[in-house]
């Protein structure tokens, strides 16, 4: 199989850029269905098998490097942030495939422009070939 033309890698990307346009809405994180036990001795939650108090719903997120932060969420607004939650892994999905295909119009650009000189083979940019060996302190 042969490796898309310049245009066609283009046209994928533009592609792809309105498919990131559609996501519409999202959030990071994820909603977690918990119950507890409220610790008092004559609820029913304290009999040996009770689920305990719930469904309580949570929405959790990492926020920074290592802070998480929750929200515990109404009844009637846990679809609505499970599908954005959907929704983000669509648009990190987009991304991913925008960066690769990035990469590969990156790769297939020339590197200088028509009028620039070619490289010679084997030749590097860079130092004179001098070394600069710093003074010792005074």
């Amino acid at each position: 199989m042969t490796e898309p033309s310049l245009p066609e890698l283009e046209a994928q990307r533009d592609r792809l850029y309105a498919q990131l346009a559609a996501v519409g809405d999202f959030r990071r994180g994820s909603v977690t269905e918990n119950y507890r036990k409220c610790g008092k001795p004559n609820c029913a939650c304290a009999q040996p098998g009770h689920p305990g108090h719930g469904p309580r719903f949570l929405w959790t997120r990492t926020q920074g490097r290592r802070k998480r932060v929750g929200r515990q969420l109404a009844p009637a607004e846990v679809e609505k942030v499970r599908r954005e939650i959907a929704r983000h892994a669509e648009f990190t999905a987009a991304v991913e495939q925008i960066t690769e295909v990035s990469e590969r119009i990156c790769e297939a650009r020339p590197a200088a422009g028509p009028d620039a000189p070619p490289v010679p083979e084997g030749e590097k940019g860079g130092s004179s070939g001098r070394s600069r060996k710093r003074s010792p302190p005074s």
